[in-house]
């Protein structure tokens, strides 16, 4: 097939919507192979947009809803304000886990300028949490709002006759 749209739906709401230029489907092996590969996932009963990506290429299995994605990898995910950019990604639906490539690096980005890039990237949807396993390198912006709730809870402490903790250097 070309020019593809494939609704993928929960509930009665759609659940991710998936564009493709191409896509072949296998019926015995409950897959599908897409290439030039776009997505969208929603929320709020499908009025709202959370997740967008693109890849050039794709491999999903329809029975579990699991996801390889390769040919060059784009994730942003709107709630928490990150792109994920890489070669390769693997999601595992039913664990809500994704997963780089082993060995491959992956660079995550931030709108205030915040980035990291590593090794062995993995991350838990449910947790909101991610991790690298390597080569960690990149750069934190703390925002107003951060610096902000830390002053006020070190004003907070003070008050409260709780001596604070110096930071400590490593080299």
């Amino acid at each position: 097939m070309r020019d593809v749209e494939y609704v993928r739906v929960r509930s009665g709401d759609p659940v991710v919507r998936f564009q493709a230029e191409e896509a072949e489907r296998y019926e015995q092996q409950q897959t599908m192979n897409l290439k030039n590969f776009s997505f969208e996932q929603f929320e709020n009963h499908g009025n709202e947009i959370n997740a967008a990506g693109s890849a050039g290429e794709a491999r999903v299995e329809l029975d579990s809803g699991n996801i390889r994605l390769g040919g060059g990898v784009k994730i942003t995910v709107d709630s928490d304000d990150i792109t994920i950019a890489t070669s390769n990604l693997t999601w595992q639906d039913k664990d809500r886990r994704l997963e780089g490539a082993p060995g491959g690096e992956v660079e995550i980005t931030r709108s205030d300028g915040t980035g990291f890039s590593g090794l062995g990237f993995s991350a838990d949807a449910r947790r909101r949490t991610w991790n690298f396993e390597a080569g960690v390198s990149g750069s934190y912006t703390e925002s107003e709002k951060e610096a902000d709730d830390e002053e006020k809870l070190s004003e907070e402490t003070a008050a409260a006759g709780v001596p604070e903790i110096p930071e400590v250097e490593t080299k």
